[in-house]
């Protein structure tokens, strides 16, 4: 897969440069980055509101690539796939509209101790709204979920359940078609973050029947400020607007305003145009791979990142599931993790340090945070031995 490296402008800048903070942001191939010059040179316009030919370009273009998205996840249509800024947006975008409408007091939103930020915070703001409780399921020390404690949590009170797909600290990959079966067994709505799940795996919401699952273009070689989040239209067509303004209206009066139906309803302004002729475009890129040969590609990444790493004296691997995305967590025993990311740093190797916009998480495995490489489809067997040399050298200068 390291020939793949070539596909992506930045590393004939920087040819020395070993890039492991894939969890974090990917690099993006030509072929994104000429998407969007294409838009912006070619078909640019706004959407939706011009009945010139411009106008009727950019609309089929971004109209495409809503379709293209829907595609990617096997949403039932596209009408169910409303544009975001990311995740984060996506997430908020569900405890705001369907969240805000159907808990009330005494009701329970069930989430996890290993998310994300994002996925934590949305929720327990609308918990203190509504008069809700938020309930978290255990992690346990390999770093997978425990399912008996999940299964306990689920009850007639359950509303909402919302998990990570793929853990961004731990790489842990949750059983989630299994979990979201449960969820529904009380008759709770499910939303999955996918943020770190839709560049390593195939997403399939329909087999998968989550109501909500919202994930990031730049996690899976697309642009910033872009995402998507899938919605089932039977929830959410009824459901309160999020923001108001163009777009999202039927009519305005002065007395009183209708609201568009869904997606429209629920993308309020101008959007992001080129963002999602990006986003579709990094589909379309992940498309062209073999995604069995991708797959093999990470785990062989994993399983030598983690193998190499264990020889390194001193180094302690957080989170151990069985079922991994290629992501490897760790900590250098008398070493500050931020410590340890400089010095690999000094030697062209970056990574990411910190808590991971999970410190509940690091607050379960009482530590501070970690230092945490994440793979892709550039690198290389080569970026493994760099990465296990580099520690081993921040080794030998912490403990000199």
């Amino acid at each position: 897969m390291s020939a793949f490296r070539d596909a992506f402008p930045l590393f004939a800048q920087r040819p020395d440069d070993v890039y492991l903070d894939n969890a974090a942001t990917t690099q993006k191939p030509q072929s994104v980055l000429d998407a969007l010059k294409t838009y912006y040179t070619e078909h640019n316009a706004n959407v939706h509101r011009g009945v010139h030919a411009l106008s009727t370009l950019a609309t089929e273009e971004f109209e495409r690539s809503r379709q293209v998205v829907a595609e990617f996840i096997n949403a039932p249509k596209p009408e169910e796939v409303i544009w975001t800024r990311g995740t984060t947006e996506g997430i908020n975008l569900v405890a705001w509209t369907y969240g805000a409408d159907v808990l009330t007091p005494g009701d329970e939103v069930v989430i996890t101790e290993m998310e994300h930020h994002s996925n934590i915070v949305p929720w327990q703001m609308v918990c203190e709204r509504t008069g809700a409780r938020l309930r978290a399921v255990h992690v346990l020390p390999d770093g997978e979920l425990d399912q008996d404690h999940y299964e306990s949590l689920l009850s007639s009170r359950t509303k909402i359940v919302s998990l990570a797909h793929v853990s961004n600290a731990l790489g842990t990959i949750n059983p989630i078609r299994e979990m979201i079966s449960k969820a529904k067994s009380v008759g709770a709505a499910t939303v999955i973050d996918g943020a770190q799940a839709a560049a390593h795996r195939s997403i399939d919401v329909q087999d998968l029947d989550c109501d909500f699952y919202a994930f990031s273009a730049h996690k899976m070689y697309g642009p910033t400020g872009i995402g998507a989040l899938y919605a089932r239209e039977s929830l959410m067509a009824e459901a309160s607007p999020w923001q108001s303004g163009g777009e999202m209206i039927e009519e305005v009066r002065l007395e009183r305003t209708t609201y568009q139906h869904m997606p429209y309803r629920f993308e309020a302004g101008t959007p992001n145009i080129a963002g999602a002729v990006g986003m579709r475009a990094a589909v379309d890129y992940l498309n062209s791979v073999n995604s069995d040969e991708l797959h093999a590609h990470e785990i062989d990444l994993l399983r030598d990142a983690t193998s190499g790493l264990l020889q390194v004296e001193g180094v302690r691997i957080v989170g151990e599931a069985a079922a991994k995305a290629p992501v490897v967590s760790f900590n250098l025993e008398g070493a500050h993790h931020s410590d340890v990311g400089v010095l690999l740093d000094n030697q062209g190797v970056a990574v990411r340090t910190g808590h991971h916009c999970a410190m509940p998480l690091m607050a379960k495995f009482g530590i501070p945070g970690t230092v945490r490489a994440s793979f892709a489809i550039y690198n290389s067997s080569e970026d493994i031995e760099k990465l296990i040399a580099s520690v081993e050298k921040a080794r030998e200068i912490l403990t000199s």
